[in-house]
């Protein structure tokens, strides 16, 4: 069997435990080497077959996973974060799909849970915005037009932006088109959960001389958006005053 597993932002402990027990009776694991922090597989069974996909090609890890099933072997593809998010693992499932072999993905913790989390921020917040925009700047993977930065940050919800920050200057100048408030909050998140995790917050007016003086060229999320200022609206959630089906209002 075949299980594709998010395997978290990088803190070993952000591995859900399914993912973990399905790490550890693995006989075959492929991992994303370039993101995923090895210490994620550190729990693998003695004489488990260990491959670090950065260096292979689409072919070859197929080519890895067929020959794991057709000798009965457990085959874990690691994955960084959830794989649902810039994982290229539809690639891998059609393929599965055509050669009639089974798989069973399985979520992890996405990178952007992990880096609200190390803000103390809350996407989503009354009155400023209830939508979260997860995107990417066109670099040598294209975007389609209708999803330039400009354009989604004209909306002015909560944006997490993607391999995007060794990009920083021209990104920011699409957000600052796109908000039309230099004031903007904005963060850089570097290896989110990682012990060498590091944050750098400012406005679209500043954040990108902080990023150079902090050397920051990859692996972080560039989050922005209102939601990391201190005005909204409390939730009604617990209002006292609003009636839901488990509580009555006074």
């Amino acid at each position: 069997m075949i299980y594709f597993i998010g395997a978290g932002p990088g803190d070993p402990e952000l591995v859900t435990v399914k993912g973990r027990n399905i790490i550890e009776m693995a006989d075959i694991i492929i991992y994303a080497g370039s993101l995923v922090n090895k210490e994620t597989i550190a729990c693998a069974k003695d004489g488990c077959e260990i491959f670090n996909s950065a260096s292979m090609t689409l072919e070859e890890v197929i080519e890895v996973m067929v020959r794991g099933v057709a000798t009965e072997k457990t085959v874990a593809r690691v994955h960084t974060g959830d794989p649902s998010i810039f994982g290229a693992i539809r690639e891998q499932m059609d393929i599965l799909d055509r050669k009639g072999l089974e798989y069973e993905v399985v979520p992890g913790v996405s990178s952007f849970f992990a880096a609200a989390a190390a803000l103390k921020k809350e996407y989503t917040l009354p009155s400023v915005t209830q939508t979260v925009i997860l995107t990417r700047m066109e670099g040598r993977t294209p975007v389609p037009g209708t999803e330039d930065i400009e354009k989604l940050a004209a909306h002015k919800s909560t944006m997490v932006i993607f391999l995007s920050v060794g990009m920083i200057d021209e990104l920011v100048e699409k957000l600052k088109a796109g908000y039309e408030d230099d004031n903007t909050p904005i963060a850089v998140v570097y290896k989110a959960s990682w012990p060498e995790q590091r944050i750098v917050r400012g406005t679209l007016k500043d954040i990108t001389q902080k990023v150079h003086e902090e050397g920051i060229t990859k692996t972080a999320l560039v989050v922005v958006g209102n939601f990391l200022g201190d005005t909204y609206e409390l939730s009604k959630l617990y209002d006292k005053h609003f009636t839901h089906e488990y509580r009555n209002g006074i």
